[in-house]
């Protein structure tokens, strides 16, 4: 493809319409009209351009179109600066000029808002002439609404700063000619390759490589993030780049045929690079369109529309934007595995000294091996395993599994010559290896590894050799799932997950997971849990529940692992079971003792209830940054010790009055220094739900609140403590009830920005309410956390006591986030007695915003409810509230009609149209 194949603009036509218009006017109205007349055909151009890419899809010749469209556009000006404006009638040798385009506009590809990179080349010192024309040039281009990275130099300058500046000496690897003096652009090219290039690849790759480790760093290691940066991040464009840069600069390639005279890649790696570039091009050329401006991420926001521009339509069990994305995960793995096969053979060219690329290849000496005992197929270089003949794979295909533990075994890195062959070998990876005892023993080993398995089973990945051995596997390789939930693709997390259970196995991080690392030695069967752990989310992306279909995936791979019968229903157990454990901490009333039993009757067993735990605290982990918290664990660890007892016969029986007795009086032991009428008239002063949900330091600190209240004679008080490794603050607000006051709070806390993750709701024999709301953590510092708590506590007193108009308050706050818009979450709203003997459970699901928690516990008061409890969560978008209540009989909800009435009524909070609070809030007092 030449660039005249990909012109948008006829060049003789677009002079001969300068040439008409220039004609008769004065200079000063000469450049009025050119640029008017310019912007019009780069409209109509891009216009051009986005038209034919929604038509072929054709990401590079969309990218040459428009660099060759911006050649014509700077040829123009730069002839009417020239000829018409600052026509040089007697030119001296000074008075010349090459108009170069550099980086990657030099490379001939432009995206629809990238920057317009300009080298103006000089002889010598500036003159008067090209400051005019430099000046003119610019001036036009900002005025066309571009932007325009330029620099003014002469060739020596160019030569001394490409010397000391290795982003300058890239620009100028990628210079082109554009128009001028074309004599002055290869002076500086010669001069460039010969006092500049030679001799200094190695220092150029090493600095390369430096650089695209940094940016790897700075996006995010992981090319399975699922808002990835089609430039810059891991497996975009510009590792393709960096690929192109190195081979240029060393082989002096020019052309993507020339990789392959060099060895670099075979004919079909090409092709898979040329394939590669196309899509990258073609997503970030509609990514910059749609927004108008130079985004680079596929955000949320846009990953739909995205998929809809490039023609993707939904499966069962896959939506179309979650197809976009495993097509672009793919292609990024895509540029991995040639990375690693252009790292290959340039470490096979390259066996002389090169002590700058020693931390990269070892280029350093002549190969050096030894080799590994109990084997004759790989030896070690440079503590890297590797084959000791070219065909060990073909030979005997099992060794593409024991390639994997062996490196693991051994600690080993992966020479790039092994992976290479290991990709081009991916076809011997059949039915008869996936049945082959020898190589399911290694890969379970290798999965259960006391090594930290997770670096291995990424390589393995990546090389694809996961996805072929374990097919199941295969299916969720670079899926994503389109929500704000999950940081990474299924197979990324699933892997991170093995990670994160490794660290626990080896006592790390206990700090975050004390009684995850304290079980852990307990559990007998350390092979189960890994395999459940690989396993629990590898039926993804079907239309059925995961956790049903993952546990019919386990049932028949454990035989084929190797694993015996009990195993095998083990895995599946905790596969079908791995969300239970976080559902019933997070969303379910703990205080409450049906929870408990119904959640150790799903269990059965204490092994069940550690391997559980474990697996449930390294799957959130996994999920990514910032997902796992104190207040998580907390919960987590509640469950735990409430179901323990059920699971060991440790539990005894004893009355509810019996408990609320040795509930009182293990306060009263507490608080023995009060007076005893004092204190006895306290005692009176909770139902049996508080003694028997409320723990001993929340009872000490209620009964000092509600002490200095009665003595300063305040009917509204509020308290709050920071808790830093639960990462919740909790505030406790003691006030006279009314039905309202639940839904104030949560009112006031929207107001505040605070983030409401629990709820205990209790009312005292004489009418007050004292509830407690755990609202998620900000600040590093107690000290800070506490003056924010204060902040919010200050405002719940103002909202109670009327000072302050909530809804107006709110309305302002309750704006979605933008991230939030590009979701549908369906609405849900479940009713159900079976949760508790006491209470009727609302689990109410939808899409999450500023002040739904408000919204959903006013429409709750207005249909004359009473909460009890209330269970906050929110996965992403998603928010799951559960609320314990009753009706103002304390009776449960039975009547069909008032359920009805109720799921109407939440649908209506969460679509925002539940009517509009005009009663004042109630004065305290």
């Amino acid at each position: 493809m030449t660039r005249s194949d990909t012109a948008l603009l006829d060049r003789p036509s677009l002079a001969a319409e300068l040439l008409a218009l220039a004609a008769g006017l004065e200079k000063s109205a000469i450049r009025a009209a050119v640029l008017a007349h310019l912007k019009q055909r780069l409209r109509e151009g891009r216009a051009s351009a986005e038209a034919q890419l929604i038509a072929d899809g054709r990401g590079s010749v969309c990218a040459s179109s428009l660099s060759a469209l911006q050649d014509e556009i700077i040829g123009a000006i730069y002839e009417v600066a020239s000829r018409h404006i600052y026509p040089a009638e007697n030119p001296t040798s000074a008075e010349r000029m090459a108009l170069v385009a550099v980086g990657g506009y030099g490379r001939g590809m432009l995206a629809p808002g990238s920057d317009i990179d300009l080298l103006f080349v000089l002889p010598y010192k500036q003159t008067p002439w090209g400051e005019s024309i430099v000046e003119f040039v610019l001036y036009m281009l900002w005025d066309l609404g571009l932007k325009v990275g330029h620099a003014t130099r002469n060739v020596d300058e160019c030569i001394r700063l490409s010397r000391g500046d290795m982003t300058i000496r890239t620009a100028i690897l990628e210079a082109r000619f554009l128009w001028g003096d074309q004599k002055l652009f290869d002076e500086l090219t010669q001069r460039f390759d010969a006092e500049v290039v030679k001799g200094t690849g190695p220092e150029f790759i090493a600095a390369k490589l430096a650089e695209r480790d940094e940016r790897h760093r700075r996006q995010g290691a992981s090319r399975y993030l699922v808002e990835p940066n089609v430039k810059e991040g891991k497996g975009g464009l510009r590792d393709l780049h960096t690929l192109f840069w190195i081979a240029k600069y060393f082989y002096r390639v020019r052309s993507g045929d020339a990789l392959v005279e060099a060895g670099l890649f075979s004919r079909s790696e090409l092709a898979l690079f040329r394939k590669s570039e196309d899509f990258l091009w073609s997503v970030r050329c509609h990514l910059h369109f749609l927004t108008g401006r130079p985004e680079e991420r596929l955000s949320f926001d846009v990953q739909r529309e995205m998929a809809v521009r490039l023609g993707y339509t939904s499966h069962p069990g896959m939506k179309d934007v979650e197809r976009f994305m495993k097509h672009y995960f793919l292609v990024a793995k895509d540029v991995g595995d040639l990375t690693m096969i252009f790292c290959a053979g340039l470490e096979e060219e390259n066996a002389k000294p090169a002590p700058l690329l020693n931390r990269f290849f070892n280029f350093g000496s002549r190969r050096r091996h030894r080799k590994i005992t109990g084997t004759s197929d790989f030896i070690v270089e440079h503590d890297r395993i590797n084959m000791a003949a070219p065909d060990i794979f073909e030979r005997d295909p099992v060794n593409l599994i024991r390639i994997f533990h062996l490196a693991d075994k051994q600690n080993l890195a992966f020479h790039p010559d092994a992976m290479k062959e290991v990709t081009r070998s991916l076809k011997l990876i059949d039915a008869k290896l996936r049945d082959d005892p020898e190589a399911n023993r290694l890969f379970v080993e290798l999965l259960a590894s006391r090594n930290q398995p997770e670096t291995v089973l990424r390589r393995m990945n990546e090389a694809g050799v996961l996805g072929r051995f374990v097919p199941e596997f295969g299916k969720v390789v670079a899926m994503m799932q389109f929500n704000m939930y999950h940081h990474y693709t299924v197979d990324e997390h699933l892997i991170r997950s093995v990670g994160v259970l490794a660290e626990i196995d080896a006592g790390a991080r206990s700090e975050e997971h004390p009684l995850a690392n304290t079980v852990m030695p307990t559990i007998q069967d350390r092979t189960a849990l890994y395999v459940a752990m690989f396993l629990h989310d590898v039926a993804k992306g079907r239309p059925e529940d995961h956790s049903i279909a993952g546990a019919r995936v386990a049932r028949k791979l454990g035989p084929r692992f190797g694993l015996t019968p009990a195993q095998t229903e083990t895995v599946a157990w905790l596969i079908e079971a791995h969300l239970v454990m976080s559902m019933t901490a997070q969303s379910r009333d703990l205080g409450d003792r049906k929870t408990i039993q119904d959640f150790a009757a799903v269990v059965q067993s204490l092994e069940r209830l550690r391997m559980l735990l474990v697996l449930t605290i390294a799957d959130i982990k996994a999920v990514g940054p910032g997902v796992w918290n104190g207040w998580k664990g907390q919960l987590l660890r509640t469950l735990y010790y409430e179901t323990e007892p059920l699971l060991t016969g440790g539990h005894s029986q004893v009355s509810r009055d019996e408990r609320v007795a040795a509930a009182k009086a293990e306060l009263a032991d507490a608080l023995k220094d009060w007076p005893k009428e004092e204190l006895a008239t306290y005692l009176d002063r909770h139902y049996p739900a508080y003694w028997l949900r409320v723990d001993l330091p929340r009872k000490i600190a209620h009964a000092g609140l509600i002490r200095d209240a009665d003595r300063s004679g305040k009917t509204l008080a509020t308290a709050v403590s920071a808790h830093a490794f639960e990462a919740i603050t909790e505030i406790t607000v003691l006030a006279p009830d009314h039905p309202r006051l639940l839904s104030m709070i949560a009112g006031a806390c929207t107001a505040a920005g605070g983030n409401i993750v629990d709820a205990q709701i209790f009312t005292t024999t004489d009418g007050f309410a004292l509830d407690t709301i755990f609202i998620a953590r900000e600040f590093e510092t107690d000290a800070e956390e506490t003056d924010r708590a204060r902040r919010v506590g200050a405002l719940i007193e103002q909202a109670l006591s009327g000072a302050v108009a909530l809804p107006d308050v709110i309305a302002k706050k309750a704006k979605p986030r933008a991230k939030i818009k590009a979701f549908t979450v369906e609405t849900q709203i479940l009713l159900d007695n079976s949760w508790s003997n006491q209470f009727t459970a609302i689990e109410a699901s939808g899409l999450d915003r500023p002040g739904l928690l408000y919204d959903l516990t006013r429409s709750i008061s207005d249909l004359n409810l009473n909460i009890a409890s209330a269970h906050v969560v929110t996965f992403g978008e998603r928010a799951v509230d559960v609320f314990y209540v009753t009706d103002l009989t304390g009776r449960k909800v039975m009547n069909a009609n008032r359920e009805a009435s109720i799921r109407r009524r939440l649908r209506q909070a969460f679509e925002g149209t539940t009517p509009t609070d005009k009663t004042p809030a109630r004065k305290a007092g």
